[in-house]
């Protein structure tokens, strides 16, 4: 990608600033050169930007991008597309590749990748474990120090079940800032389950998955964090005891934070009825009750931010019965219009909320610099622009990755994406995903 300093200038003219008073900015040399109103510049190309909500470029902490290993479902180049177009400047990338990225070699493999396909700043996440079997540390501090400068660890997609392990990284994490994402489920608990226990589930005689399996690991690490004075992130939480758990911890001061996913923000366990692969997801999409409970965690501050947990798989993984079915969803194109939808539309959250749970409060989570900041003179130019007016149906053609396994095609999403400026350039213009040679160029 061309150095900042070659990027065009852009001139938006009449933004929304996180959705209060409309203003100019210009954006020179990859950073925001200034803020106001009637302003003008030389040779800028002019984007009409009024009646778009301005926001920092999202960050997605929670992005499976499958590379190495995978990418019959996703690779770094087609999962940065599918980000750019949902508007995000920045995705944190799971370890669950194959080779696991639980050294330095693979995590800087992944940096340079994200580098070379330009749309986002890829940040690995490096594994907890290696292999991400839960049996003795990985490599967190090389992978700490090298070129990545990884501070996320997770063996997301396996929980860190074992209390000691968890608790020796949380200790080691704190030499250099970093945090330990838990993706918590008691796998004893969870044995053969296959959606939310409860009514749905059994009517359907399919195995439940308990929201006390999610709800005992986070209490006991909530206890493990304070113990050692460490910070802990609670991946894809997503039922009302979890909250509840979080929300107690925060009160004792417990350095824990918390994500949600936007489908636990809108869908429940009745659309398995159908038997459609598309909603089996880990963890399970829950009860009308914990949806209503996790928003009110997200709108209160208990929960800090949402994150995709953008899974993809290729078509035969989900075209399949629903118990051979793998679980996950793709999410990065759809998840700023679903919480429009399930938060800004409900009034339980404003625009400037939006940029705290989708942009500053991530990227001050995973300590990635450069992302996140104030859309103000002088800082790196990572701006999406979104218009919440138009209503229309999801369908394929919103899809920019590998795979096309969404739970909202067919559904009507508000909202649109229009401009994705990634470090000055634009990765989305005019609401059109720009082609690989236009943004490396």
């Amino acid at each position: 990608m061309s150095p900042a300093s070659e990027s065009p200038v852009l001139l938006l003219r009449g933004a929304r600033l996180e959705g209060g008073d409309a203003a100019d900015i210009v954006i020179d040399g990859g950073r925001i050169a200034e803020v106001g109103s009637g302003l003008s510049r030389a040779g800028a190309t002019v984007v009409d930007a009024d009646g778009l909500v301005a926001l920092p470029g999202l960050v997605d902490l929670h992005t499976h991008l499958r590379e190495p290993g995978y990418e019959a479902s996703e690779t770094i180049l087609t999962g940065s597309r599918a980000a750019a177009a949902g508007g995000f400047t920045a995705v944190f990338a799971m370890p669950n590749t194959s080779p696991v990225a639980d050294t330095a070699g693979v995590v800087e493999q992944e940096l340079a990748l994200g580098e070379a396909a330009g749309y986002v700043t890829v940040q690995p996440i490096g594994a907890v474990t290696v292999g991400q079997k839960g049996e003795r540390l990985a490599e967190l501090g090389a992978m700490a120090s090298s070129r990545a400068r990884v501070r996320v660890f997770s063996d997301d997609g396996f929980c860190v079940f074992d209390p000691l392990i968890m608790r020796r990284a949380l200790e080691y994490v704190k030499a250099f800032d970093g945090v330990v994402a838990q993706h918590a489920q008691d796998p004893r608990l969870t044995e053969g389950a296959q959606l939310n226990e409860g009514a749905v589930s059994a009517e359907l005689g399919l195995a439940g998955w308990p929201a006390v399996a999610e709800e005992s690991i986070i209490a006991r690490d909530v206890l493990l964090a304070q113990h050692v004075g460490s910070r802990l992130h609670v991946c894809h939480l997503s039922t009302a005891g979890s909250v509840d758990i979080v929300r107690w911890a925060k009160k004792r001061g417990v350095n824990v934070t918390a994500e949600v996913t936007p489908h636990h923000l809108l869908l429940t366990d009745e659309l398995a009825r159908g038997y459609d692969a598309r909603y089996k997801v880990n963890p399970p999409l829950r009860r009308e009750e914990d949806v209503l409970a996790v928003r009110e965690g997200l709108a209160d501050g208990t929960i800090d931010i949402v994150a995709t947990d953008h899974a993809p798989h290729p078509a035969e993984a989900k075209a399949c019965e629903w118990l051979a079915a793998a679980n996950g969803m793709v999410g990065l194109e759809s998840a700023l219009r679903v919480v429009q939808l399930a938060m800004v539309d409900t009034g339980l959250l404003q625009w400037a909320d939006v940029a705290r749970v989708l942009s500053r409060t991530p990227a001050r989570i995973g300590r990635l610099q450069g992302h996140g900041t104030p859309l103000e003179a002088g800082q790196p130019a990572s701006v999406t622009l979104y218009d919440p007016a138009p209503v229309r149906t999801f369908s394929a053609d919103d899809l920019h990755g590998r795979s096309r396994n969404s739970p909202y095609l067919g559904r009507e999403l508000p909202g649109e994406v229009r401009w994705t400026i990634h470090r000055g350039r634009a990765t989305v213009a005019d609401g059109v995903l720009k082609d690989a040679a236009e943004v490396s160029a």
